[in-house]
C-alpha cells in the first residue's frame, strides 16, 4: 500500500530496502576526506568483498577509480551527531576530520574512533557505472570490531532520492 499519492507505488517500495549507514574515508596523494555512504553490501566470501555506490560527481570516486585504499566505518545505532559532521561532504582539501578521534592505518588511511563500532580496510577491485551512481567492488584487506554495539540502520521513504 502507498502511503503518498504522489509517490509510485515503485519508488515508494524501493525505498523500503533498508541499507547499513557507513562513513567511508579515504586517502589519496597526500589528501584525505570522508563521506556518508549507505549504499554498501557484502559481495563476496573468498576473498571478502564489498560493493560501495558512489555518487558521480565526488571526488571521492576518482579516487577509487585510482585505487586509492578506503575505509568503511561502520555507524553505530544512535551516533547522529556523526551523520551531521559527515552528511554534507567536504570540498577537496577541506579538513574532513577536525574535531573528531581519528587515527590512520598501514596505508594512510582515516580511521574514526568515535561514533563507530568498527572498519574494514578495503582496496577497489573494480567498477562501473550505474545511471547516476558508480559501483566499485572493493577487497576487504583488513578491518576491526571495536564495540559490539547494533548498527544504525536506515530506511528511505522514498526509492527517488536520499
Amino acid at each position: 500500500m502507498n502511503d503518498s499519492a504522489d509517490i509510485p507505488p515503485v519508488v515508494a517500495v524501493l525505498g523500503r530496502v533498508p541499507s547499513g549507514i557507513f562513513i567511508l574515508t579515504a586517502s589519496h596523494q597526500g589528501q584525505e576526506t570522508g563521506l556518508l555512504a549507505s549504499w554498501v553490501m557484502q559481495a563476496g566470501f573468498d576473498p571478502p568483498m564489498i560493493s560501495l555506490a558512489v555518487r558521480h560527481g565526488r571526488y571521492v570516486a576518482d579516487w577509487l577509480a585510482e585505487g586509492a585504499p578506503f575505509a568503511l566505518n561502520v555507524v553505530a545505532e544512535h551516533q547522529k551527531p556523526i551523520l551531521s559532521h559527515f552528511g554534507r561532504g567536504f570540498e577537496p582539501g577541506a579538513p574532513a576530520f577536525e574535531g573528531l578521534e581519528v587515527r590512520h592505518d598501514a596505508r594512510g588511511v582515516p580511521i574514526l574512533m568515535t561514533g563507530t563500532l568498527g572498519h574494514v580496510a578495503c582496496e577497489p577491485r573494480g567498477h562501473i557505472d550505474s545511471g547516476d551512481h558508480r559501483i566499485f567492488l572493493g577487497e576487504v584487506t583488513g578491518g576491526d570490531l571495536s564495540h559490539d554495539l547494533p548498527p544504525m540502520l536506515h530506511v528511505r521513504k522514498s526509492g527517488a532520492h536520499y
